[in-house]
């Protein structure tokens, strides 16, 4: 949104004092123009004004009338009750009663007029309503009090205080905010201005007019997250030159001589996106997004090879030093009968090692080299890098992500993920990207049963996992913390390993692996656990990614409820590795309605591109580029917008962008201003103008 234009102290406002102002501060606002844009998240329409004797029961109601009783008495369970009648024609009355709320009564006095507002029910033989929201109307318009916004509030900030301070600075700060949108799009959608959406977001005429400042807010805000996406699109890609890495017959019937599996439709797609990104002299910018098991590995290790057979180097990063060793193998069982020169970068290496790596990738003697974050540090120089593949990007956060960016000239860019994303997020996160999807599994994969246990159901499932093992098959075991919690009641992945190592499978080699662990340590643990060496692994989350034991067929996992739907569907993802059927346990005791629905959606499908969309209408869609820096706007705005403003705000924001590629039109000057002061540090933009 748009606070910054009016950066007034809050106790500047008449009527915030000291206290008043820290109650707000709890609520994260600082200035006038926090408080300006701490928008209602819902209203109240109290325009439904009846009669008292044409009341009906259950929806929301108001009536006017004059107080004819005040009775305050304690309750018979050693409550206390307040009780308030009111009549607007001396024959039909109804009743407001307030509970354990003595200081209730002392708001009204006998013939005072009044309106009560909330949903009537027939109590005895007259209509009474529960704590109703109350407006005195001695000396003011009868009209009664319309649509009422209700707010975000703190304890110790009453609903009507805090209305009363935004009306105050409304009326005397609404006009000092900056106007973002260019006129010719405001005219184009009907866009309210800002000064006037303010004030109908606040105080609004009707729910219509309500609605339509709210979905101008939202527009505001995407349309500047997206013409900051459109920048930096413009200048890592469509300004910048990449070495042109075209793919012949030949190589291609090279490369996939190396597959020991013929690829699936889905993957020749991708491959044949990649290729003709790859091929062009502007350096790709693509996103591949696969579901568990799909296969993303296969087409970004063709990726790398096309860079490769053009005399290029490529270089995959992954988030930890776990996924970076898995892919090294994976690239040595495709590579073993190739002359492609390999290394594995990480921060584990000696120091004599280091130097003889990075020794290796500057002169051009490495021809493909696999690694974690060490790939951007200081000192890493490559002679001609051709494609960088990041794997699992929303491990990294876009901080990492724009170093990437220094590690060659302009070369091609693939982003890969096995967490299928929402498209909303996927046009906003990854919105400068172009996406590629791979939804086909390879053949003779195997499903995953998952089931939902309670703890009575743990000593059945022992014996069922004990048979399993004895038959040759391994298992993971997940916890969602390392150690036991003082403050949390989870079962920790040390004492659930201290309890199988002695309990029910003490006759079974276990092992234990978390991201506490030193690296090597870590290292060891997984190629045991690969070699059959270890039956049972139990660990944290550090298995979520990456991690390719097909004989590993079972998946327990504690206190399930702490895990985010795809989270889950990753976790999962690991006992559908190979071509024997997978069984995926729960143990849960979920205590929301949104944790127990979290559950049954992940019993229903396993589709993670359905899950993805179901976790971000339960969850909300998360921190927006791994980092915190920028407020909660787009936030507030992704959760709210359809796809269809999401698209409307996309288009509108690269077209502007490509009709004046530096904002530098006096009616781009604000949203300018804005795209850069929101974005501009987090990413990497280069300010102009």
């Amino acid at each position: 949104m748009n606070p910054e234009s009016v950066p007034i102290p809050l106790d500047q406002l008449p009527g915030v004092s000291a206290a008043r102002r820290d109650l707000l501060g709890r609520l994260g606002l600082s200035t006038v123009g926090d408080l300006l844009f701490h928008f209602p998240n819902r209203y109240e329409d109290l325009t439904d004004l009846r009669p008292i004797a044409q009341l009906a029961e259950g929806t929301l109601q108001t009536v006017q009338g004059e107080v004819v009783e005040i009775e305050s008495r304690p309750t018979s369970n050693g409550g206390f009750l307040v009780s308030v009648v009111v009549s607007d024609d001396n024959v039909h009355v109804l009743e407001g009663v307030w509970f354990n709320q003595a200081l209730a009564a002392k708001r009204f006095r006998f013939g005072q007029r009044v309106s009560f507002s909330g949903k009537p029910k027939w109590y005895r033989d007259h209509w009474q309503i529960g704590s109703p929201r109350v407006q005195i109307l001695d000396g003011t318009d009868p009209s009664g009090p319309g649509i009422v916004p209700v707010y975000p509030l703190t304890e110790d900030l009453r609903p009507h205080v805090l209305r009363a301070i935004i009306e105050s600075a409304l009326r005397d700060h609404a006009a000092s905010v900056v106007e973002v949108i260019p006129e010719a799009l405001r005219e184009r959608h009907g866009w309210p201005g800002v000064c006037p959406a303010l004030w109908q977001v606040h105080a609004p005429e009707s729910l219509e007019s309500a609605g339509l400042a709210r979905k101008r807010f939202i527009y505001q805000e995407l349309l500047v997250l997206q013409v900051a996406l459109a920048l930096r699109r413009r200048e890592s890609r469509d300004e910048a030159v990449a070495p042109s890495l075209p793919v012949s017959p030949a190589i291609d019937g090279r490369i996939r001589r190396l597959f020991p599996f013929a690829l699936t439709e889905d993957q020749d797609r991708a491959i044949a996106e990649v290729c003709q990104d790859m091929g062009g002299a502007r350096p790709m910018q693509r996103l591949l997004q696969a579901d568990v098991g799909a296969g993303k590995t296969a087409v970004a290790v063709y990726a790398m090879l096309v860079a490769v057979a053009n005399k290029h180097q490529a270089a995959l990063m992954a988030p930890t030093e776990v996924l970076a060793r898995q892919h090294a193998r994976t690239l040595d069982r495709y590579l073993a009968h190739s002359r492609v020169r390999r290394l594995l970068l990480t921060g584990g290496l000696s120091a004599s090692e280091k130097r003889k790596a990075l020794a290796a990738l500057r002169d051009g003697n490495i021809d493909l080299v696999v690694g974690t974050q060490a790939l951007v540090q200081e000192g890493v120089e490559f002679a001609r890098l051709g494609l960088v593949v990041i794997d699992e990007q929303h491990k990294f956060g876009v901080h990492q992500r724009a170093q990437v960016r220094r590690l060659g000239a302009n070369p091609h860019y693939l982003v890969m993920t096995a967490t299928p994303i929402p498209r909303t997020v996927a046009l906003t996160v990854f919105g400068d990207l172009d996406i590629s999807i791979i939804r086909q599994l390879p053949p003779g994969r195997q499903p995953v049963t998952t089931r939902w246990l309670r703890e009575g159901e743990r000593d059945s499932l022992n014996t069922r996992l004990r048979q399993a093992l004895h038959e040759g098959r391994q298992a993971y075991v997940v916890c969602p913390t390392v150690e036991d919690s003082a403050t949390l009641d989870l079962r920790s992945a040390a004492t659930v390993y201290r309890e199988l190592s002695g309990g029910a499978f003490r006759d079974f080699r276990i092992g234990l692996l978390h991201g506490k662990m030193d690296e090597d340590v870590k290292a060891d643990v997984m190629d045991r656990f690969t070699r059959h060496e270890i039956d049972l692994l139990v660990s944290t989350t550090v298995i979520e990614v990456g991690v390719d034991v097909p004989n590993a067929t079972y998946l327990v996992v504690e206190d399930a409820e702490r895990f985010g739907l795809s989270q889950m569907h990753q976790l999962r993802g690991r006992v559908s590795r190979g071509t024997t059927p997978g069984y995926c346990y729960l143990f849960a005791d979920p205590q929301t309605d949104e944790g127990r629905e979290r559950l049954r959606v992940l019993m229903r499908t396993t589709d993670g591109f359905t899950l993805a969309e179901e976790d971000a209408k339960l969850r909300g869609s998360g921190e927006l580029f791994g980092t915190k820096q920028h407020g909660a706007g787009e936030l507030w705005a992704l959760a709210q917008a359809g796809t269809e403003l999401l698209d409307l705000a996309r288009r509108d924001a690269f077209a502007l962008v490509a009709a004046d590629p530096k904002l530098s039109r006096p009616d781009h000057a604000a949203l300018r201003h804005a795209v850069y002061l929101r974005y501009g540090k987090t990413l990497e933009l280069v300010e102009v103008g």
